[in-house]
């Protein structure tokens, strides 16, 4: 027999965007975690030096706040997690040149080193577990710039 409290607007959990998300980003997450273990590297530790590195290659200036806006991990974080890989030997980080207030951020080349490994196995990870979505992954991809408030 079905309740008559009416606390949720749905029928079933499935149909609760937000819940799915949750679902799906835990066992992302949960897995992402595993392919990291073996390079020794959280995933919050993963986004940083992947970011650093994308943004190096692609001739942006490295900083904390570029880090954090670029992966929206708050700054705080993004301090705490860069002062761990700097301790590991993964980045440097040094006053910047014309503001003294900011730090810039350089992988080291076992930082490089490692990345380059750890982006491969991500990438190859993301493919296999987005895989179910078929040729719909491009519109995936939009919808959820579109939740970022990004255009696309």
């Amino acid at each position: 027999m079905k309740s008559v409290d009416n606390t949720f607007s749905v029928d079933k959990a499935e149909e609760s965007s937000g819940f799915l998300l949750w679902q799906v980003t835990n066992l992302w997450q949960r897995e992402i975690k595993k392919a990291l273990d073996v390079y020794g590297l959280t995933h919050s530790q993963f986004v940083l030096l992947a970011s650093a590195h994308w943004l190096t290659l692609h001739q942006s200036e490295v900083t904390q706040v570029a880090l954090s806006s670029h992966s929206k991990i708050d700054p705080m974080t993004t301090s705490t997690v860069l002062r761990t890989l700097q301790q590991k030997g993964l980045i440097q980080r040094q006053e910047h040149l014309k503001d003294t207030r900011a730090k810039t951020v350089e992988l080291t080349t076992k930082g490089k080193e490692l990345v380059k490994k750890a982006v491969v196995t991500v990438e190859s990870f993301d493919r296999e577990f987005f895989s179910r979505l078929g040729n719909k992954t491009k519109e995936f991809n939009r919808d959820l710039l579109t939740l970022l408030g990004q255009s696309h």
